[in-house]
């Protein structure tokens, strides 16, 4: 059989709305994750200094590949694509605020 511009075109437009809706689906069901660590408050030591650790603050999958001091290739940050990569973040810096501003620990030493 012959596929046609228009099959072609009808067979992409079917595939992206059903990538669409799976992105969609997948969002429905991480919108209590997403609400669950944007509501937790850091109030204790031994927890913020543990998420402060475990987290890291920049994406640790960006590297540049480097032959005789040239660089071949960079791989980007994935991290992005980590749907719950924002309110990691922000759980993160709640935890170096909490280290800072309440408990008074230098984080620059850390």
């Amino acid at each position: 059989m012959v596929e046609t511009g228009a099959t072609k075109s009808s067979n992409l437009m079917n595939s992206l709305v059903g990538i669409f809706t799976m992105l969609r689906l997948l969002s429905t069901l991480l919108a209590p994750i997403r609400a669950w660590l944007d509501s937790l408050e850091v109030r204790n030591v031994k927890l913020a200094w543990f998420l402060f650790k475990a987290i890291p603050g920049q994406c640790p999958f960006e590297r540049d590949v480097t032959l005789f001091g040239r660089v071949l290739f960079h791989i980007p940050p994935m991290c992005k694509i980590n749907p719950l990569y924002e309110q990691l973040m922000g759980l993160r810096f709640r935890a170096m605020c909490y280290l800072a501003d309440d408990c008074g620990i230098n984080l620059e030493m850390a």
